[in-house]
Order: C-alpha cells, then structure tokens, then sequence
C-alpha cells in the first residue's frame, strides 16, 4: 500500500510538473510577439541577442540541479541520515554558488568583449544586466530540489509559473514605458532584460514563503562541524552534481545553444557579407521572428510526448519490456506526427500568420523554412527524454553539445552566399546531424522498430494532403481577404480558419489511417474523444 501512495505522489507530482513547464513555455512564446509589436525588428533583434544566456540560468535552475539534489536528498531521507541530508544542501548550495559567481563574472566582466564579438559593442551593457540573474539561481536551484526531494512539487511548479509572468509583465510594461518615453532600442533592451531579475527574485520568494510558513529552515541549515569525517561523501556529491546535473542540464540546451550560434555570428556575417548595419540588425530581427513560432510548435509536440514519458519509466521500473516497448513507439510516432503535422502546416500558411503576428510578411520565405525546425526538435526531445528515462544521460549531453560547433561552422558556410536563408538551412542540417546520431544510439538501445514504413507513408500523406488544401485554400480566399479594410485583419482570419481546416484534416487521416490503436489513444489528452474517429471495426 506504502509502495502505491509513493508512486501516485510521483506521477502526481510529474504531472503538475509537466503542467508548469508547459504553462512556462508557452508564456515564453507568446509573450515575444507583443514584444516584436512595440520595438519592432531591431529592438526584437537586439533582445535576442541576448536572450541564450538567460536561457542558460533558466536551464540551471529549473532542469538539471535541482533534479540530482532532489534524488540525492531523497536517498539520505530514506536513509534516516539527517546530517548528511544537510550536509548535500550545503555543499550542493557553496557548488552552485561558485558555477552562478564564475558565470556572473564572465559575463559582466566580458560584456564588452561578448557584444565586441556580436560586433556590436551596444550590446554590453544588457550582458551586465543579465549577468545577475546567475547570482540568484543557487538558491532557486536548491529550494526546487530539496522540495522535490519530499515530493512537495506546489512549490517548484508555483514558483516556475510566478517567475515566468512577472518577468514577462516586466518585460512588456517597461519596454512599453521607455518606447513610449523616447529611449533608444539598446535601453529598451536592458530594460526588458529586467524582467528577468525580477522573475528570479519572485521565484526566489515564493520558495522562500513556503520554507518560512512551514518552519522548515531548521531541516535544511547546516550543523557544527559538518565537515568532520565527510570528506568523502563531498567528492560523491561534487561528482554527481558535476556529472548528472551539468548532463541534464546540457541536454535541455538544444535551442539556446541554436540561438547562441546565431547570437554570435549571424549579424557579424551579414555585415562582413556587404549588407549596411541598420539592415543587418533587421534582418537578424526578422529572422528571430522564428523562435515564437518554433517554441509553439514544439509545445504541441512536447505536450502530448510528455505524457508517455512518466509512464516509460514507470515500465522500466517494473521490467514490463512489452509495454515499454509499445510505449516508447507511441511516443516517437506522437513526437513524428505532430512535429510534421505542426511544420507542414506552419509552412502552407506561413505569410499570413506571419503577417497577423507581427504586422508584415518580411522573410516569410525564412521563416517557412525555419518552421521545419518544430520536427526535428519534437523528435530530439522526445528521444533524450526517453533516453533519459532509461538511464542514459551522457549521450544525449553530448549530441546536444554538437549542435553549436555544427550551425556556427554551418552559418559560416551558408550564410554570405544566402543571408538569412542560409541561417535557416543551416539551422535544419545541424538539427539534422544530431537527429540522425540519436537514432543510431537510439536503435541500438531499444533493438526494435521505432515505426514501419506503413505508418510513415500514411504520415506523409496526411501532411501532404494538408498542405496542399491548404495552399489551395490560400489561393481561393486572397481575393476575399484583400477586400477587407485591415491586412492584418485578413491575414488573422485566413490564417486562423486555415489552422482549424488544416489541423482538422490531418487529424482525420491520421487517425483512420490507425497510426495509434485505440489503447494509444486512450493515454492521450483528449483521448477518449479521438477515439470517436476511428472506423468500428477499430474499435471493436
């Protein structure tokens, strides 16, 4: 009985988790759009610029350390063993803080020679800005995992979702205010840059509401001579935190280590190219344009995959192979067809949803391009998941790794010949190669088909179809729309009416085309009403 109540705190747990990252994800997408609506492309480009090393403080606080601490936490609780339970919160605490000071230090102290590499020495001072943030993240990183270690996930996933809304509110209020008030664009950047310390310092305080409302301080501070006859149980836990928590915390780097190398080198190419600077600094913001629409898109994705994921390592647990093995094919076909289903269709209607989000068509050409990118990091997060629930943690680490070295020597190559398409291009090779080394790995893992190539063709097809209807729909309701007062009126309603068109259709064919058995749908959301689709004899 023991043994059930542990495990429904633990997919409890998970769950609320999910929900939060989730929320946490699509507050991260959404809000870069009335953003780009307020500063435009150049304020948007001198944003991004620095938004992958926020990104990396978010990984470390969130993903990574706070998972390592809690399972260590956890093995000491089981134990009985209350010092060297305080003992790991320390040690993990002085480890953390020495990463975020280091971290702090090269950034503030390196602003000027990181914005001199961008080519752009304006850059500096939103580096000092962000810079701070790493300050903060220890105590945010401990608290999450000492509570997770309890199984108390309110705490985490509140303090997830709180950080997340203010910073966005900051964001969005102060980049309104200094535009507003007639500041340059590089202030306005440093401005929304706050949003970020002030998200941390709100997360910060929740967690630390809950320690000072339920007492909990005294479990957690060290004791005297804490240090005595301990030396050898600080290696093992410098050594876990060094290992487990820096591989799970590379391994949710995929996209900031994309948005890094493109930070670093694509507006330096364009320049370097020919293109003037006000240009260059436009285009890059157009192409940024992307990363809202690719967030979206893998949200869908990660969503559904997710909820496989908890249910993976539950059969793992219980040495059921033959559900494992069903269950970890359901989750690479979810990742498969929604990441095509959600690039398809992104890429039939893109110059109208382009237009209804951020005013005008600029670079829809890229941008359509770049939709592809949803696939491949539905499936690369899918795998590393799933990797990761089988024990496996330095391999994905290091397939994500590659990602930076290949798309900055890919931009290199590409984009002085096709400016910003070559970004895009290089962007779908580089998340090519490593999808193509995690399926390798992944097949010798597991030795059984990932899918049969029945599925795949029905999967194709149903993306093919889509497009073109939805190309024909485009085509057949332009005159309409033209005569509309607004173009981005227009550009909304087609691109909205096609979403629901194009989504309901895909949806159609893939499930009569029984890609998913009815027992896969029934662990879906929303399962149950999807069911409704399938032929009788399916379902019988």
């Amino acid at each position: 009985m023991k043994s059930m109540n542990q495990s429904t705190m633990l997919f409890k747990g998970a769950f609320i988790l999910t929900i939060a990252a989730l929320l946490t994800k699509i507050l991260s997408a959404f809000y870069r759009i009335p953003f780009q609506n307020i500063v435009g492309d150049i304020g948007f480009y001198i944003y991004q610029q620095v938004y992958p090393f926020y990104g990396i403080a978010i990984v470390l606080s969130t993903t990574g350390f706070p998972v390592v601490i809690s399972k260590l936490y956890a093995e000491q609780m089981e134990k009985g063993d209350d010092e060297k339970s305080r003992l790991l919160l320390f040690v993990s605490f002085v480890y953390l803080q020495v990463i975020g000071f280091l971290l702090f230090l090269i950034l503030y102290g390196g602003a000027d020679h990181i914005a001199g590499w961008m080519k752009d020495p304006q850059l500096a001072v939103l580096f000092k800005v962000i810079s701070i943030v790493f300050l903060i993240f220890p105590f945010v990183s401990i608290i999450r995992g000492y509570y997770q270690a309890i199984g108390e996930m309110t705490p985490t996933a509140l303090s997830q979702v709180g950080e997340q809304t203010i910073r966005v509110l900051t964001i969005i209020f102060l980049s309104s205010l200094f535009m507003e008030k007639g500041f340059s664009l590089y202030f306005v950047g440093g401005g929304a840059m706050v949003g970020s310390i002030t998200g941390s310092i709100v997360a910060s305080l929740i967690l630390f509401m809950f320690l000072q409302k339920r007492k909990e301080w005294k479990g957690m501070a060290p004791s005297k001579g804490i240090f005595q006859n301990n030396s050898l149980e600080v290696k093992r836990i410098v050594k876990m935190l060094t290992f487990q928590g820096l591989m799970i915390c590379l391994s949710g780097m995929l996209m900031i280590f994309m948005q890094l190398a493109d930070s670093l080198n694509l507006f330096s190419l364009l320049v370097s190219s020919g293109t003037e600077r006000e240009a260059a600094k436009s285009l890059k913001g157009v192409f940024d344009r992307g990363q809202p629409l690719i967030q979206l898109g893998t949200v869908a994705a990660a969503s559904m995959a997710l909820t496989l994921v908890p249910l993976i390592s539950r059969e793992r647990l219980a040495t059921k192979s033959d559900n494992l093995t069903r269950k970890i094919q359901v989750a690479i076909k979810v990742s498969i067809v929604i990441g095509l289903g959600a690039s398809s269709g992104l890429w039939a209607i893109i110059e109208p949803t382009n237009i209804m989000l951020f005013e005008n068509g600029n670079g829809s050409d890229v941008l359509g391009v770049l939709s592809f990118v949803v696939l491949f990091t539905s499936v690369i997060s899918t795998i590393i998941a799933i990797m990761q629930g089988l024990g496996n943690l330095l391999y994905p680490a290091l397939a994500v790794m590659l990602i930076f070295p290949l798309k900055y020597l890919l931009n290199m190559m590409f984009i002085p010949l096709l400016g910003t398409m070559g970004a895009a291009v290089s962007s779908l090779m580089a998340l090519g190669l490593v999808t193509f080394c995690l399926v390798f790995k992944f097949k010798k893992m597991i030795a059984v088909p990932l899918f049969t190539y029945r599925i795949l063709g029905i999967v194709l097809t149903a993306a093919i179809t889509m497009v073109v209807v939805l190309k024909g729909y485009l085509y057949v309701t332009n005159p309409i729309i033209a005569m509309l007062e607004s173009d981005r009126l227009g550009a909304a309603l087609q691109a909205l009416s096609a979403v629901l068109l194009g989504g309901s259709l895909f949806l159609v064919i893939i499930i009569r085309g029984n890609v998913f058995l009815e027992e896969d749908l029934r662990e879906f959301p929303f399962g149950s009403k999807l069911i409704h689709l399938l032929s009788r004899k399916d379902k019988e």
